[in-house]
């Protein structure tokens, strides 16, 4: 589409910043600094047991409600989870709990330090507002770290509206969330795009409202194997929402 819509919406984590695409990296770093206390279990199977409970608990729509308000007890419990699940299959021991927190409040502390921009969204943004079209922020999460984004990003004089899920107590893929950001940009579905990462929240859900669904691809990783969902666009980079 050539022509820009009267409203985009856009998500924040992993669509504006580059947060959670991160995290492979991040945690193999944290294993390796805490090597020592690990005993006989390989670092690279602690990495990939991590990875593999994180995927578990957030890919149901009920534990991801749950937890996401308390990221940081979250990733306490990944770890913990994750070193169970790995002595069970070894017969090797869990490390002391304190051990299990540690590693997870390192990694909230090097998430947190290296989270970034993508490249040209805030040209974009800046952008699109000369353009005309009006711009809503809206992001699941506690309102806390995700205002504290917002603030450190310089995002609050970018957006006519900020959507927090812990401040407005909704969230994506909830209807209302949808709804309401198009009722405070005083637009309609059709006037309307949702541009971010998440096939179901920023695709799915926001179709079936007749609003444009963009996928962001930022980390090049193509769509899911065997995924049915259908972006109506797909980008790798903020600028090609230009014209």
């Amino acid at each position: 589409m050539k022509n820009l819509p009267r409203a985009i919406l856009f998500d924040l984590d992993d669509t504006i910043l580059a947060a959670f695409g991160q995290a492979p990296g991040q945690w193999r770093r944290v294993v390796a600094a805490f090597i020592k206390e690990l005993g006989p279990h390989p670092p690279d199977d602690v990495v990939a047991a991590i990875q593999a409970y994180s995927r578990h608990l957030w890919s149901d729509a009920a534990r991801h409600k749950d937890w996401r308000p308390r990221i940081g007890e979250a990733r306490r419990h990944i770890v913990s989870k994750a070193f169970t699940g790995l002595a069970g299959a070894a017969g090797r021991p869990v490390p002391p709990p304190e051990i299990c927190h540690a590693m997870a409040d390192r990694f909230n502390e090097i998430h947190e330090a290296e989270l970034r921009m993508f490249p040209g969204a805030h040209e974009t943004l800046d952008r699109l507002k000369e353009l005309g079209v009006r711009l809503a922020l809206v992001t699941n999460g506690a309102s806390g770290p995700q205002r504290a984004k917002v603030i450190r990003f310089a995002l609050e004089e970018r957006f006519d509206h900020i959507q927090i899920e812990g401040e407005h107590g909704f969230g994506k893929p909830e209807e209302r969330a949808y709804t309401h950001a198009m009722e405070a940009l005083g637009v309609a579905p059709h006037e309307t795009w949702m541009v971010g990462d998440n096939i179901e929240w920023e695709i799915a859900a926001p179709q079936r409202l007749g609003i444009y669904a963009i996928w962001y691809d930022g980390y090049d990783a193509g769509l899911p194997p065997g995924c049915s969902i259908r972006p109506d666009r797909i980008i790798r980079s903020l600028p090609e929402l230009l014209p």
